[in-house]
């Protein structure tokens, strides 16, 4: 063999343009529209089959001999990884704790749901350092029970193990969470290009620490919270009180829940920085081929026990760091405190006196005594008046304090699985809590054919029925199963008030349906629904096509008393690219805030294409704008939003408007319609152009309606977990 034969040494791999996550087709043209928000969890990356039901399988476990192998295993300690003091209670609580912690209300990404901290970047975050073994110790439970347990599922309840081991009543456990099998890169973390840094886009005031960027609640790229050290690693509680408030709003929990979970937290295990980090093997996902997935492995005595290395703090935070006690508010409050460095040079506070046998012992030998220690984050509790006021509270009243956080940690362990429906499992709690945002059952005994007619003779525009129930169901999103049109809150404040709702045409529609809905026995929630559908039909009609669009009733109304309005603030539409809609200039892209809401609504590309074509001639433009109306048949489910999309005799020019375009006829140069960049990316961008010729090919007439009600059926369906 010559030099250009494979055995002579020629790889015959292409380097690099196919094996990395660096390089796309793409790459060579960054301002392309990217589409892989909607393609990551593509069900060829799911290795179970397309008749494969976890909610079915996780119904077959033995829920008591899950949690007793469980609870065994927080006091097993192995001879690769040693627990601290006997006990795996503080690594398990914070690997559960760091996998829901990274959700952010803002658009529900992050948490534990999915079970995404087995991949990147979470797998391999700072933050997140050795919870590789954590994951690997409890490797022998989920090969024992299999695909009746998720590791999603899997993960969290070991953190409530764990604090039941310690001693501590939990408030309850759902399951039902399903794996992820891809990374979900495309979630947004941060602009950084470095770990533990902060850009000038995360916080355009830096002293403003509300001015962080959305959807964004860590402070830094590579942190679940805030920094342990101090803002910018400087020890400063007061100011450090500010990122805490404010990062803990963003994932949902008010002041005393945040001041319960601190304690809480920091009531069992310890900090992990004795030595240099910087010796440490690269992270999971960086590692070398032979340390199989394992990183941040300490090349220096055992790894593990005294010579254990995360980084950063070093020390426990009680006397007795394995049970739960109120021994944290103990050091907290009974101690004054100074600055000083762990070994592995990060700030923390040690108190500046306390009793020998008041410091927790060493974690290989209960003779000797260690100094304990506190974050910059455990003394904002003690600065901030706010917090110190639920820490003294706490103190006084421990059964207080142990409900308070119970409740808190089932919050924040379940806040992105959506209402309670969706829970499975003997553990699941009977109280319904508003952060769930509860729906009470609908009626399914009505007469939906009648309902469906007096809507019909009700006087209501096709755009008018179609908009509303568009807007009622617009609001769900995939990530934490939130919003929807279940429950009809487009009612209630303060969704009644969002200006993408249009409040005097929405309120005008629903004086219409409300006592259709009274009178039949129905809900609004349901009416709204099947006023949608019966604009859909009429427009199907109008085109030349008779079609029904399914329907399942059941919905329920829910009240103000069972809407959490705060939470529901952060989910107010700024753009809707399938009505046309931009409430003010943003620095992203329109159409890729459409592409956002359209994976938090489960859709394909395919599917976001025909729903907005359709939206268009139909008339649902926000406001009544005629951006993008590319018909003279308003109302009619036609294909001419495609069809006049791609026809060559039109050009397509800027106007002095910023983001609006004129439609001139080629020759005479006459305009025939105008435009956003909502509409013309569906003919610039060459993956939507494929889409859109399809629609306007002259023998998809039917498809197109067939698929339009198809996309439409699953956005209204899309939080019936009932169904």
């Amino acid at each position: 063999m010559d030099g250009n034969d494979m055995g002579g040494g020629k790889c015959p791999v292409m380097h690099g343009s196919l094996t990395t996550t660096e390089t796309s087709v793409l790459a060579w043209w960054p301002q392309a529209l990217n589409f892989d928000i909607l393609h990551q969890h593509d069900t060829k990356v799911q290795p179970f089959g397309k008749d494969f039901s976890y909610r079915d399988e996780v119904k077959k476990l033995d829920f008591d001999q899950l949690q007793k192998d469980i609870h065994a295993l927080v006091t097993d300690s192995q001879d690769w990884w040693p627990a601290d003091w006997g006990s795996y209670a503080g690594l398990f609580i914070r690997l559960a704790w760091h996998s829901a912690g990274s959700y952010r209300l803002a658009d529900g990404r992050g948490g534990g749901g999915a079970g995404n901290i087995r991949f990147a970047p979470l797998n391999s975050w700072p933050d997140n350092a050795n919870l590789d073994k954590a994951r690997r110790l409890l490797w022998p439970i989920k090969k024992k029970y299999g695909n009746k347990i998720s590791w999603a599922d899997l993960i969290l309840l070991a953190g409530n193990a764990a604090y039941e081991v310690s001693g501590l009543k939990t408030f309850g456990f759902g399951f039902g969470r399903e794996d992820i099998w891809h990374p979900e890169k495309d979630t947004y973390w941060g602009s950084e290009k470095e770990w533990l840094t902060d850009d000038e886009h995360r916080y355009p005031d830096k002293d403003d620490r509300t001015s962080l960027e959305n959807p964004l609640s860590a402070v830094v790229m590579g942190l679940i919270y805030v920094n342990p050290e101090g803002v910018n690693g400087k020890p400063d509680p007061a100011m450090t009180a500010k990122d805490v408030r404010e990062t803990f709003k963003r994932m949902a929990m008010d002041d005393e829940e945040t001041a319960a979970l601190t304690a809480g937290g920091h009531t069992i295990g310890k900090g992990h920085g004795n030595a240099d980090a910087s010796k440490l093997s690269p992270a999971p996902e960086g590692g070398s081929i032979e340390a199989m997935g394992l990183g941040w492995l300490n090349p220096k005595g055992k790894g593990f026990g005294r010579d254990t290395l995360t980084g950063g703090p070093e020390g426990a935070w009680t006397s007795d760091p394995t049970k739960w006690d109120g021994g944290y508010f103990e050091m907290l409050l009974d101690h004054e405190w100074e600055t000083t460095k762990s070994p592995a040079g990060a700030w923390q506070w040690k108190p500046v006196d306390i009793k020998e046998e008041d410091m927790p012992a060493d974690v290989e030998d209960a003779s000797i005594r260690t100094m304990p220690m506190m974050t910059d984050a455990d003394m904002a509790m003690k600065v901030d008046p706010v917090y110190r006021s639920y820490m003294e509270k706490f103190r006084d009243d421990h059964q207080y304090f142990s409900d308070t956080f119970a409740r808190a940690w089932f919050k924040l362990t379940h806040r992105d699985m959506g209402p309670k429906a969706r829970y499975i499992g003997p553990w699941v709690p009977e109280e319904d809590l508003v952060w769930q945002d509860p729906v009470p059952a609908g009626s399914i005994s009505y007469d939906v054919d009648a309902v469906k007619q007096k809507i019909a003779d009700s006087g209501l525009s096709i755009g008018e029925m179609v908009s509303t129930a568009w807007d009622s169901a617009r609001t769900y999103r995939g990530s934490d199963m939130r919003g929807g049109a279940n429950g009809a809150r487009i009612r209630l404040a303060p969704q009644k008030d969002w200006a993408g709702n249009e409040p005097a045409r929405l309120q005008k529609v629903l004086s219409v349906l409300e006592p259709i809905a009274s009178a039949s026995g129905a809900s609004v929630a349901d009416v709204i629904v099947l006023a949608g559908n019966v604009g859909v039909e009429q427009a199907a009609k109008a085109a030349g096509i008779d079609v029904t669009v399914p329907f399942s009733p059941g919905r329920g109304d829910a009240t103000d008393e069972m809407t959490d309005a705060e939470s529901f603030e952060t989910m107010e539409p700024l753009v809707d690219g399938y009505r046309n809609w931009i409430k003010e200039s943003y620095a992203v892209k329109p159409e890729e805030i459409l592409l956002d809401h359209t994976q938090l609504l489960g859709l394909t590309a395919p599917e976001m294409t025909v729903l907005v074509g359709g939206m268009r001639v139909i008339g649902t433009n926000h406001g009544g704008s005629a951006h993008g109306v590319f018909t003279d048949k308003v109302g009619a489910l036609t294909t001419d939003f495609f069809v006049n999309l791609t026809d060559m005799s039109n050009t397509w020019n800027p106007t002095s408007q910023d983001g609006i375009y004129e439609v001139r006829d080629r020759k005479s140069g006459k305009t025939k319609w105008t435009a956003t960049r909502l509409d013309l990316v569906f003919g610039s961008s060459s993956i939507l152009r494929a889409y859109a010729e399809v629609y306007a090919q002259d023998d998809n007439k039917e498809k197109f309606v067939k698929d339009f009600v198809a996309a439409w059926t699953k956005v209204m369906n899309a939080d019936r977990f009932d169904i």
